[in-house]
């Protein structure tokens, strides 16, 4: 019970709902009138209910409903196949950072080419500097396709978000919110960030882990976007919401 409780206090900082009524005056008024065998009931019938209105109000505000819930009390967020770590861990990637699995270059029309799921552009970027393509499967499409900006710093990581988790990222939870991009549920992570890739077995490849900057991700008609650089949340959104 403890962990419980300590996980879902951890997990309030993510909630923005009105603060209920302060009752702490009702209840110990009850329990100071209450035998000690009946207060000690009362106590953990009291701690029960309190996790049980929290566990409610999460699956009512918390996207993805339930399934978030277990994943976010566990200390982990799965997210349009992004798995996200709220729970402390190290700053910085403990392994040399290096590119995607099998990354290359492609032409824009030959990336579009090469993956199985449509690249959109940011009209409020332009045509990209440079494109990438990763992880090629054995028929030769691609997992993961980037458009990279402003000389690399920022880059915009488009894959299947039906896929099984793609990234893997080591986040404090006051840094990671919920907000919107065009009506749809997206995350955005404030501050840089341990960032690693998950390859096609499940396994987090930490020799390709890195420091990622502010990062914005959504899900649109099943892909998922990744658009990361130094930018405040306003900015990627705006960014974000011009896609076509």
């Amino acid at each position: 019970m403890d962990d419980l409780e300590r996980e879902l206090r951890e997990l309030s900082t993510w909630l923005e709902t009105p603060a209920p009524p302060d009752v702490t005056a009702q209840v110990r008024a009850r329990l100071a009138a209450a035998p000690h065998s009946r207060r000690a009931r009362l106590r953990r019938r009291w701690r029960y209910a309190l996790v049980a209105a929290l566990a409610a109000i999460l699956v009512a505000v918390l996207p993805p409903g339930r399934a978030a819930v277990a994943d976010a009390v566990a200390g982990l967020l799965r997210f349009a196949g992004i798995t996200i770590s709220t729970s402390s861990g190290p700053d910085r990637p403990t392994g040399s950072p290096s590119p995607l699995p099998a990354q290359r270059p492609a032409a824009l029309e030959e990336a579009r080419r090469l993956v199985r799921f449509p690249i959109r552009t940011p009209t409020a970027l332009g045509p990209p500097e440079q494109v990438l393509v990763a992880d090629p499967d054995g028929t030769g499409s691609h997992r993961v396709a980037t458009l990279l900006y402003r000389g690399g710093a920022l880059r915009l990581d488009a894959f299947d978000g039906r896929l099984d988790p793609v990234f893997f990222k080591q986040a404090s939870g006051p840094a990671t919110e919920w907000t919107q991009v065009g009506g749809a549920q997206a995350i955005w992570v404030g501050g840089p960030h341990a960032l690693s890739y998950v390859d096609r077995n499940g396994t987090v490849r930490q020799e390709s882990a890195r420091l990622a900057a502010a990062t914005l991700i959504w899900e649109d008609a099943g892909v998922t976007h990744r658009l990361e650089g130094s930018l405040t949340r306003a900015e990627a959104v705006e960014i974000a919401t011009s896609l076509n």
